[in-house]
């Protein structure tokens, strides 16, 4: 015999549960949404108007759609950079988006722009630091470091951004044209550059200048600051950064409503292989109203962004003639 107390719980009688018909219930999905096969032959264009009409697939057509009404109403679409996204090899899918009219701004943190300059150089970029680590090489490479020595010193009176942009035009650069900076500036985006001093391996070098590497960096805040003052209605796209965009996107705002911009119609969107607090709070809900969030590899993600984006574009009739 149990020496426990006696469990006076009585079950819940679910004979007198009321029901309603299904008829009578909202649903969320219906067959007109769901996927469908396409031939094996189809375009990339009937991939994605075959995708589920539900979710990521919908708020993917979503962004896509914001981004080409911008750019259709002559507002800016500033895309903001890891460099993750640089190195694996997604430059030149965001350059041509440049080029048709799609971004008209980039704002990038230390990590892509050395992706990027060792691409305009080598041709190749992104070291085993695994490996590297363990002897003392990681990050000590000769010529990103004067390369990048220069362009601080340059960048503090016209921008970091720039001056890599000025580096990759007027140095021995055999493959600047697969350089996103260069081809950015190339075709009149602004481009920023922002850094934390530490964080990248060019800040750890013979002749790293802080007060250099802080004034440039500094300034491309203040002219990031005026992108993101010309916002309203148009997009922020943050692709592959934790941190440093995210903190740098928020302040922008912060000054810009200070100033009396305020931003309206702002769309902003974060996209990585990982949603982290920084970019959801700082980016998706604190400073908009509408915040789109895609979870999944860059090197997926973007090229159906940029299809869906260029396809919606022409639709709408191509980006405003009359530019910014």
């Amino acid at each position: 015999m149990s020496d426990l107390p006696e469990d006076r719980l009585v079950p819940a009688d679910l004979e007198r549960i009321k029901t309603h018909s299904i008829h009578e219930r909202e649903h969320l999905v219906a067959r007109e949404a769901f996927a469908r096969p396409v031939d094996l032959d189809a375009s990339a264009a009937e991939l994605l108007d075959s995708l589920p009409r539900v979710l990521a697939a919908q708020e993917l057509r979503d962004l896509a759609e914001a981004i080409a009404r911008a750019r259709a109403e002559s507002r800016r679409v500033l895309f903001g950079l890891g460099g993750h996204v640089v190195k694996v090899g997604l430059g030149p899918l965001l350059a041509d988006m440049i080029d048709r009219g799609a971004i008209t701004d980039l704002a990038l943190n230390g990590s892509a722009g050395i992706h990027d300059l060792e691409i305009a150089l080598l041709g190749k970029t992104s070291e085993k630091v695994a490996e590297t680590i363990n002897d003392g090489r990681f990050g000590m490479v000769k010529e990103t470091a004067e390369a990048f020595g220069r362009v601080f010193a340059r960048g503090a009176q016209v921008g970091l951004g720039r001056a890599l942009a000025e580096e990759l035009d007027q140095g021995p650069y055999r493959f600047r044209e697969d350089s996103l900076v260069w081809r950015a500036a190339r075709a009149g985006a602004s481009v920023t550059i922002h850094v934390a001093i530490g964080t990248d391996t060019v800040h750890a070098v013979p002749g790293a200048s802080g007060q250099a590497i802080g004034e440039a960096t500094h300034l491309d805040f203040r002219r990031l600051t005026t992108v993101v003052s010309q916002l309203s209605h148009g997009v922020y796209v943050n692709v592959g950064s934790a941190v440093i965009m995210p903190e740098v996107f928020l302040k922008c705002v912060a000054v810009a409503r200070n100033l009396g911009h305020t931003l309206e119609g702002l769309t902003s969107a974060n996209l990585d292989m990982v949603q982290h607090y920084r970019p959801r709070v700082n980016i998706c809900e604190r400073p908009v109203k509408r915040g789109i969030q895609l979870t999944g590899h860059h090197e997926l993600l973007v090229p159906l962004l940029r299809l869906e984006t260029l396809r919606r574009l022409e639709a709408h009739g191509g980006p405003d003639a009359a530019g910014l």
